[in-house]
């Protein structure tokens, strides 16, 4: 495949990486080549020591319109499902070591909104729209379910599964779908900002703190958990980065991971 037929683009600068969905023509539908070039793009960021920041953005005017139900169709014969895949790719983002952040700029639907869940920040045009679609063709929203429901609302999560209304960018940051909604012009820099913000952290501090968000509290009870915590604190403050981080703030200097030295 040529640089020209790329359904996934990758651009680097200030250490964020932007994979850009670009398969408008089906309104970025998340097809096997899709999925395929997404993985083989986030693969490529979390190895790249220089990247400390992922984005996922698009072009054209759809975020994701979730399964390409033409290629679904036509693999019914070979008795398959491509939307398989889709797990694979919302455990690449949601266990990714780095920062990821979704820039949604317009609609998304099905398996498109458990990409937007899947980023730890996400940020939506107020115009956007939303909706879990998947009842309506007589389907469920089965794999997404791994990343939207620990963000969504528990009532919000059932009126609009067993509804498939559509629904706008504010009513997203209502019940947790995305962090923000912003007018479309002020969407880059939204993100723009977050990004110069997650660049300050310590590499392995922001993976630590994405692992720490995710956690199950330990088995025993309160006591249990706070003697596990204070455990895993204490490694941290004795790392190379706590060392240095606590260093730089008694010394009033920027450290190591941010100043590049």
């Amino acid at each position: 495949m040529t640089s020209a037929d790329a359904l996934v683009r990758v651009s680097t600068a200030d250490s964020v990486a932007t994979l850009t969905l670009d398969s408008p023509r089906n309104r970025n539908a998340l097809s096997t080549p899709l999925m395929t070039e997404l993985l083989a793009a986030l693969a490529g960021a979390v190895a790249d020591e220089a990247v400390r920041v992922i984005v996922l953005s698009h072009t054209g005017p759809v975020f994701c319109s979730g399964a390409d139900l033409k290629e679904t169709a036509a693999a019914y014969e070979r008795g398959t499902v491509p939307a398989a895949m889709l797990g694979d790719v919302l455990t690449a983002v949601w266990e990714c070591p780095k920062p990821v952040v979704a820039r949604v700029a317009g609609p998304a639907r099905a398996g498109g909104l458990g990409l937007v869940a899947a980023a730890d920040l996400a940020v939506c045009a107020q115009e956007a729209t939303f909706a879990f679609t998947e009842v309506r063709i007589g389907v469920i929203p089965a794999v997404i379910s791994a990343t939207v429901l620990p963000r969504l609302t528990p009532r919000a999560a059932a009126e609009l599964y067993l509804t498939g209304e559509t629904f706008d960018g504010r009513r997203a940051e209502q019940i947790g779908l995305v962090t923000a909604a912003v007018p479309a012009e002020e969407l880059d820099a939204t993100v723009a900002g977050w990004c110069a913000a997650l660049v300050r952290g310590a590499p392995g501090a922001l993976a630590g703190a994405k692992e720490l968000l995710r956690r199950r509290p330990a088995p025993g009870g309160f006591r249990a958990e706070l003697a596990e915590l204070a455990e895993l604190s204490t490694g941290y403050f004795r790392s190379p980065e706590g060392r240095e981080g606590v260093l730089a703030f008694r010394d009033k200097r920027s450290p190591s991971w941010v100043t590049g030295r």
